[in-house]
């Protein structure tokens, strides 16, 4: 009896050691997935055991991370031409590719601002400085040049254009009083206390914010149980919770 018990204390502590080094599923998703990310891996793990890293950073950051060989095994991008620029580069599994969720674009500013600004054509956004992402690449700064110039404001405003690298640092700058407008996701400004939206963009002012998310060719049968996981219903509550729009 003492035998059985010592070879199942041992069955036990070799079974614990195997789940702590079992290596995770790393995750390149965008900044703007943050919070979500860090819920829906919580989800991901309860269920399956296995665990899961999460890169986040500038989707356009992150396409040419996994392009210079960074062993990403899923890509989550919040927008749809840096996951185009890695299928191009058959950088991704086929058939593993997936819209996923939508978002809104927002203009935001501290949280004790007065200021009120209605997005119509012709707006005036004073000539304080306005923090997004970079318009050069990063998807909410694309965005928001999009919207500008369908708002026929762009040429008055491209010079007080904070480029942050990512739409979480451009947030911060409204959040920390830096700048006195900012143009973000709606789900990141309502994940900061310390902004408020001033006013919503109209739809049809720049495509619409698509979220697809991919298995890389780095990735294996793991990294395809996490995509099949985000796109199932306990998965949408989540995205839900945060103010995403489901797509499927």
């Amino acid at each position: 009896m003492a035998r059985l018990f010592a070879w199942l204390l041992a069955a036990c502590f070799i079974s614990g050691l195997a789940a702590a080094d079992e290596k995770p599923v790393l995750v390149f998703d965008a900044a703007s997935l943050t919070n979500v990310i860090d819920d829906l891996s919580k989800a991901f793990t309860d269920m399956t055991h296995v665990p899961v890293k999460s890169s986040p950073a500038a989707s356009s950051a992150l396409a040419k991370q996994i392009e210079a060989g960074a062993p990403a095994d899923v890509f989550f991008s919040a927008d749809l031409e840096w996951m185009d620029y890695l299928d191009r580069k058959k950088l991704l599994k086929p058939g593993t590719r997936h819209n996923v969720v939508g978002n809104a674009l927002v203009l935001i500013a501290p949280a004790d601002s007065t200021v009120a600004v209605k997005l119509k054509k012709g707006v005036d956004f004073g000539s304080g400085k306005i923090a997004t992402g970079d318009p050069d690449s990063v998807p909410v700064g694309k965005y928001a040049k999009m919207a500008l110039e369908k708002l026929g404001a762009w040429d008055k405003v491209s010079g007080q254009i904070v480029r942050a690298e990512n739409v979480r640092a451009a947030l911060a700058f409204v959040a920390r009083g830096e700048a006195p407008l900012g143009i973000v996701y709606k789900t990141d400004a309502l994940a900061e206390k310390k902004v408020r939206i001033v006013a919503e963009f109209p739809e049809d002012t720049h495509p619409p914010i698509t979220y697809p998310i991919a298995v890389t060719t780095h990735g294996g049968a793991k990294a395809q149980q996490f995509v099949d996981f985000v796109r199932t219903k306990p998965a949408g509550e989540i995205f839900r919770k945060y103010g995403f729009q489901l797509l499927h």
